[in-house]
C-alpha cells in the first residue's frame, strides 16, 4: 500500500510537471505550480518528513502562489511564443537528466539502514539529544543546536533577500481612493478574513513554541505569521495591511530577528561558553538548551515574517494603481 501511494503521488507530479511546460498561461501555469507544491507536501507527509511539508505547503502553495500571481499582474497573462527552436534546450535537458539517472546508480536503496546518511553524525543526533539538548522534536534540536551556525547563516540570507527586494521594487505608498463600486460583493471575504485572521495568528505562535515537541519552528511559524497578514491586504486591501504593519516596521523587524539570533550567542560567550551554546543560558544545560532554542527560534519567526511581507508589498505595491487598486475601504 505503501509503494503505491508513493507511485501515485510521484505520478501525479509528473503529469502536473509535463502540464507546466506544455501550458502558455502564465495564470495557469502559476496554478498547477501551486498544486505541484501541494502534491509535494504531501509526498513529504508520506516520507514523514512533516516539518518540510508544513513548510512546503506555506510557502510553495500559498505565499509563492500570491506572488506569482502578482508577477503575472506585472507582466502578461500570456508566454510570448519563443522565437528559436527548442532542439538545443530538449538536448540539454535529456542530457543532464540522463546524467542524474546514471548518478544515481551508486546510491543506497531507499530506507537503508546501512546508507552513509544513517551512519555518519544522524545517530549521534539520535542518541544524544534527549540528554544533552532535552527536546524531543529532534528536527529541532539539530536545526536549532547542533548546526546553529547553519540555521544563522540560513536566516542571514533571508534577511539579505529582504534588502536586495527593498533595493529594487521598494515600497511605494499611495494614498487611498473613494470607495470602489464593488465594495458590497467582498463584504462576505471580509468577515470571513476577520475571523481566520486572529486564528491564522494563533496557529503561528503554536507552531512556533511547539516545534521542541512536533513539527513546527521558526521558518514555518513565520510564514504563517505573514500569511494572516497577506490574507488580510487581500481582503482589506494594501492600503489598510500597511496601517496595521507599516512597510518601515518591516524593515526594522526583519534586522530585529537577526540581531536577537546573534544576541544569543553572543550573550553566551559573555557567560563564558561558546558562541550559540545554549547550556550557559540557565542553571541547568537543559533549561538553558530549551531557552536558547526558543529564543533564536523567535528571531527566525521575525525575520522570516518581516521579509515575507516585505517582498509581498513590494511586489504588489507596483501593481498598476497599486494599493488604491486593491483597497475597497
Amino acid at each position: 500500500m505503501q509503494h503505491l501511494v508513493d507511485i501515485v503521488l510521484l505520478g501525479l507530479l509528473m503529469i502536473t510537471g509535463f502540464a507546466i511546460v506544455r501550458m502558455r498561461s502564465l495564470l495557469a501555469v502559476t496554478m498547477l505550480t501551486s498544486i505541484y507544491s501541494l502534491f509535494s507536501a504531501l509526498l513529504f507527509v508520506v516520507l514523514d518528513a512533516v516539518d518540510v511539508a508544513l513548510t512546503e505547503a506555506a510557502i510553495g502553495a500559498g505565499i509563492s502562489t500570491i506572488l506569482l500571481l502578482a508577477t503575472v499582474a506585472l507582466t502578461t497573462e500570456y508566454e510570448k511564443v519563443p522565437s528559436h527552436r527548442s532542439l538545443l534546450p530538449l538536448l540539454v535537458v535529456t542530457l543532464t537528466g540522463a546524467a542524474l539517472i546514471y548518478g544515481t546508480l551508486d546510491m543506497p536503496h531507499y530506507g537503508d539502514p546501512n546508507a552513509p546518511v544513517h551512519r555518519h553524525v544522524a545517530p549521534d543526533y539520535i542518541e544524544d539529544t534527549p540528554e544533552e539538548i532535552g527536546v524531543p522534536n529532534v528536527v529541532t534540536s539539530v536545526l536549532a543546536s547542533y548546526r546553529g551556525y547553519d540555521t544563522l547563516g540560513e536566516v542571514t540570507v533571508i534577511f539579505t533577500a529582504g534588502v536586495g527586494v527593498l533595493a529594487l521594487l521598494g515600497v511605494h505608498l499611495r494614498k487611498r481612493t473613494e470607495q470602489p463600486s464593488d465594495y458590497h460583493k467582498l463584504v462576505v471575504l471580509r468577515v470571513i478574513a476577520k475571523l481566520f485572521f486572529p486564528l491564522i495568528l494563533l496557529f503561528a505562535l503554536y507552531v512556533l513554541f511547539h516545534g521542541d515537541y512536533g513539527p513546527g519552528g521558526g521558518f514555518q511559524a513565520g510564514v504563517i505569521f505573514a500569511t494572516g497578514f497577506v490574507l488580510y491586504a487581500l481582503t482589506h486591501g494594501l492600503g489598510n495591511a500597511e496601517r496595521v504593519i507599516p512597510p518601515a516596521l518591516l524593515g526594522i523587524l526583519a534586522a530585529a530577528g537577526v540581531l536577537l539570533y546573534s544576541a544569543v550567542g553572543i550573550e553566551g560567550m559573555l557567560l563564558g561558553g561558546k558562541f550559540l551554546e545554549y547550556n550557559v543560558l540557565a542553571d541547568d544545560p537543559v533549561s538553558g538548551q530549551h531557552l536558547g532554542i526558543l529564543l533564536i527560534e523567535t528571531g527566525v519567526g521575525i525575520t522570516v515574517a518581516a521579509v515575507i511581507l516585505i517582498i509581498y508589498f513590494g511586489f504588489v505595491s507596483r501593481r498598476p494603481g497599486g494599493a488604491d487598486a486593491q483597497d475597497p475601504s
